[in-house]
């Protein structure tokens, strides 16, 4: 995956420090290793950032606790997404959510993946600084403006802008970091602005860094960021495991949909974040983020991977049928049976 992250010396430097310092690996059993122990759940690790797009990461895992699923699922947390790269090339764990194109240039590099679900509709945003005078991304021009990563779907939603506004792709200076040092580096000028999911952008607006340029639904409706990605030889191995996670995702986000309050509540404590945003991006507008309707289609999927051939991010064309697996999406989809600590409530 090296040729994945083609960045100055610096800026590849500063990565793999950041990923080091940030991945702290949980200590907890694996797949399949209860399975001696009869009547024990067996457990297992997902990736996930602190970023609403996966929200129904941590939900699962709270869920999973007295759930009837026969699995157990253990959130694990990073802060970026080439360790996260790293974890599923290792397979230190074996289902993580990932950005949509980065998920189909690994598939494209020969890591053995499935798309399985997403992680939720729209919820990014372009955040400029508050004083910026930049009405449209023309006015960024020359500009230097965080994304998550080159193969993020954030980044493609920009470059499709910057070609729509018939700007150069080089018009504007793009620069990957991790979501939680975006506001901090608008704030002290290090950037001009950033496209990331929530809760970074609300952070931004809340704490008086940044406003809103554009919303991503209002460039690329029914936007997709990440996607729910598994392993190939978890699929095989462990085909149950898989059906209830993304069973478990999926009520997870039915859930969330209608307790906003309680969802925001409930993965700031995973997060380690200040419930106060969390739930600003998940009540102030119900448009600023869904979660449901979650089950990709090859269209739009294609849709992603054509604005990454078109921009030489991908070399080949990924037949979508190869990628995605929805077989596991259950037909009926009931909001999780979630009861919080009165705390949270």
């Amino acid at each position: 995956m090296k040729k994945i992250y083609q960045l100055p010396a610096v800026l590849v430097t500063i990565l793999i420090i950041l990923g080091i310092l940030r991945f702290n690996v949980l200590t907890i059993k694996d797949v399949g290793e209860n399975s001696a122990q009869s009547g024990e759940k067996k457990s297992l690790n997902v990736g996930y950032l602190p970023v609403t797009c996966h929200l129904t990461c941590p939900v699962t895992d709270f869920a999973s606790k007295s759930s009837s699923s026969t699995t157990i699922f253990k959130s694990q947390r990073f802060s970026d997404f080439p360790t996260v790269v790293s974890a599923l090339q290792t397979k230190k764990i074996q289902a993580s959510f990932m950005l949509a194109p980065l998920a189909m240039k690994m598939k494209e590099d020969g890591l053995p993946i499935k798309i399985c679900y997403l992680g939720h509709r729209d919820g990014s945003e372009l955040i400029v600084d508050k004083f910026s005078k930049a009405k449209n991304l023309r006015d960024m021009v020359g500009k230097k403006i965080a994304i998550p990563s080159f193969y993020s779907n954030q980044h493609f939603v920009l470059l499709k802008l910057l070609e729509k506004q018939g700007l150069a792709e080089n018009a504007i200076n793009f620069i990957p970091l991790p979501p939680p040092d975006m506001p901090t580096a608008l704030a002290t000028g290090a950037i001009d602005g950033f496209f990331v999911g929530e809760p970074f952008c609300a952070k931004a607006e809340i704490e008086n860094i940044g406003r809103v340029l554009y919303f991503a639904r209002d460039i690329w409706p029914d936007f997709i960021s990440c996607v729910l990605v598994v392993h190939e030889d978890l699929i095989k191995e462990q085909p149950k495991v898989v059906k209830d996670l993304v069973k478990g995702i999926a009520e997870s986000g039915a859930w969330a949909q209608l307790h906003r309050k309680e969802a925001a509540k409930l993965a700031a404590v995973y997060y380690r974040q200040d419930p106060r945003i969390l739930n600003y991006v998940l009540t102030s507008s119900p448009r600023r983020v869904s979660y449901v309707k979650l089950k990709p289609s090859e269209q739009e999927l294609q849709e992603i991977a054509d604005v990454g051939l078109k921009m030489g991010f991908l070399k080949k064309k990924i037949e979508m049928s190869t990628l995605l697996d929805v077989s596991f999406v259950p037909e009926h989809i009931l909001p999780a049976d979630i009861k919080l600590d009165k705390s949270m409530q």
